[in-house]
């Protein structure tokens, strides 16, 4: 039966280029769960989009000089090439500047509002008397007053995940002049959170399935009880307040960027020509969201994202999962965007495959702890896993078989106890790693996959087909046949971490269509502005054929002559990433 999952991404900042700890954690994780539900049939939706506005740009956009639509829409299109390049399978991305987005915060926003949940108040806020003006969240760095990181910013600290006000910092100064700011009464916009915490409460109790430290980290957060946040800022870049007698105040990012899964659910829809689509993964009671963040940002979305929606419109689904991830280091250290200590993704995608990547960050994966991208281990588990185990395993038997059957499947003999042993265990790993897809361990689903990888080649070195056709040749055809009816198994399986090759394997065994459809980078045009989005555009039968399954490979198919799956990477590229690395750390 078709299940509807929602897939709900974080939404980055446009104001810099992601790295490998961006995509680590929130990126490839929902990308692999996607595909896979995909190739189940099921009806997936997964949105997601550059978070356009806020304080992230425009203190970028005063640092180079140039407006804050200049800075979100220069790396907005580097994103989209990125998600392409890297294959990363939005149904939909977007930006938070589109008429619909505006359009859809304002609504939500106008509701809560009239209902109660939002209301005026006066609050205290830090005021730069050099720059004339009050200082956003961002435009703020100080000491956090919880653990004493020096560098924290006025929304939260990097080092304790701690979210703050930037009237709470200790020592705190303007990013524009380095000066020290000083307090002053502002009249703002707040959301009541205490509204909400009893049905959140709730809520959150009957979330067994969540990971621990998503548990832990928001059972933590809501016995310190839950305070009014502000929801507007003294900025002119954002959404305009819709409300009368307030020009000169936006809505606060933090408070209308998580609207823009719904806004994108409903932009969707719209631009495929189905305008209540959207309302399938909101209102249908069967159906599930996932959302795929950092750990940064688990309270947005396990309490403030709620109870926006508890407060906007009952009917609404809340999330069902928050499969959080833990932080990605580099070689020993953290990511530091500050310290140029990253490995950008573009710079990535300029001299290395995707595969690769996807497979070594999924064999990694920080799922419920950190972990370490070394240039080592990038390098050893390419070359001795992805392309020794399965590269090498799909090449030689594809190669052998179409070398000595004259480009086709062979005919078996009769199957040995080996022979079924080895199928029984391949199709028994559909269902058993199909679960862990299930639940977001792809880590570990991987590492089962990888198991049964090695089996088939244990399987190969006992029979021995290269030899075995010397001296009977039905032998050889059975044992070459037995192993592509379980590479082209396997292929299914690893299908969702290495979307690439896997269409390479599966034209080389003479398969007719891909297992996914396609992603383009597409325009559209709106009342005010252009609006540039990364679209999948999915295979005709999806959402009907359930392809989850073990093969069916026929004796007789043609096969299609096998091209090289991965390369082998010399180990000076170990020292070589290392010094590049250094090398840019130091010249910031």
């Amino acid at each position: 039966m078709s299940e509807i999952v929602g897939i709900f991404v974080a939404w980055p900042y446009a104001n810099g280029d992601l790295h490998l700890g961006h995509v680590a954690g929130a990126y490839l994780p929902p990308d692999i769960f996607a595909r896979y539900h995909r190739l189940r049939g099921h009806r997936v939706l997964m949105v997601s989009g550059s978070d356009s506005h806020g304080t992230p740009i425009t203190v970028k956009a005063a640092e180079l000089g140039v407006s804050p639509r200049e800075v979100f829409e220069h790396y907005h299109r580097r994103f989209l090439d990125n998600w392409q390049k890297l294959g990363i399978s939005f149904d939909l991305f977007t930006h938070t500047d589109t008429e619909n987005h505006h359009a859809v915060a304002q609504e939500l926003f106008r509701t809560l509002y009239e209902k109660g949940y939002i209301y005026t108040s006066t609050m205290t806020q830090l005021y730069c008397e050099h720059d004339a003006r009050f200082l956003p969240d961002r435009y703020v760095e100080g000491t956090c007053p919880h653990c004493g990181y020096p560098n924290a910013r006025g929304d939260q600290c990097d080092n304790c995940g701690r979210t703050l006000d930037a009237v709470e910092l200790q020592d705190p100064r303007c990013k524009l002049c380095g000066r020290r700011p000083v307090p002053r009464e502002s009249v703002h916009f707040f959301f009541d959170l205490p509204a909400f915490e009893d049905r959140l409460l709730a809520y959150i109790d009957r979330q067994r399935h969540w990971r621990p430290n998503v548990q832990n980290f928001v059972r933590n957060y809501l016995v310190d009880g839950l305070k009014p946040r502000p929801v507007s800022r003294d900025l002119d870049w954002g959404i305009p307040l819709p409300v009368e007698g307030y020009k000169g105040k936006v809505m606060y990012v933090w408070f209308e960027a998580v609207i823009g899964y719904l806004s994108a659910s409903v932009e969707w829809a719209h631009n495929r020509g189905t305008p209540d689509a959207w309302k399938t993964w909101w209102y249908d009671p069967g159906a599930r969201s996932y959302y795929f963040i950092g750990k940064d940002n688990i309270p947005f979305h396990a309490i403030i994202w709620p109870a926006e929606l508890m407060g906007y419109d009952e009917g609404l689904s809340l999330p069902y999962d928050i499969p959080a991830n833990e932080f990605l280091n580099l070689e020993g250290e953290k990511f530091s965007t500050s310290r140029n200590w990253a490995i950008w993704l573009p710079e990535y995608l300029e001299r290395y495959a995707p595969d690769p990547l996807r497979y070594y960050l999924t064999v990694i994966a920080p799922e419920t702890r950190d972990s370490d991208f070394t240039w080592q281990g990038f390098v050893e588990r390419n070359n001795n896993e992805l392309v020794a185990t399965w590269g090498n395993l799909v090449h030689r038997v594809i190669s052998f078989a179409y070398r000595r059957w004259k480009g086709r499947v062979p005919a078996p003999g009769p199957l040995g106890e080996r022979d079924h042993e080895l199928w029984r265990r391949v199709e028994e790993g559909f269902e058993r790693i199909g679960a862990l897809y299930e639940r977001t361990h792809f880590k570990a689903a991987l590492r089962e996959t990888m198991g049964l990888a090695r089996e088939v080649n244990r399987y190969l070195d006992e029979k021995a087909p290269w030899f075995q056709i010397k001296e009977d040749k039905e032998a050889a055809a059975t044992t070459i046949f037995v192993a592509l009816r379980a590479i082209d198994s396997l292929n299914v399986l690893l299908a969702p971490v290495l979307p690439f090759s896997s269409e390479r394997v599966r034209r080389a065994l003479g398969h007719k269509g891909p297992l996914f459809g396609e992603v383009t980078v597409e325009e559209y045009h709106e009342r005010e502005r252009s609006h540039v989005a990364l679209v999948y555009h999915p295979l005709a039968e999806e959402g009907h054929v359930d392809r989850w399954k073990p093969s069916t490979l026929e004796p007789g198919r043609p096969l299609a002559k096998p091209e090289v799956l991965f390369q082998k990477l010399d180990e000076q590229v170990i020292e070589e990433e290392r010094r590049r690395l250094v090398e840019k750390s130091r010249a910031e």
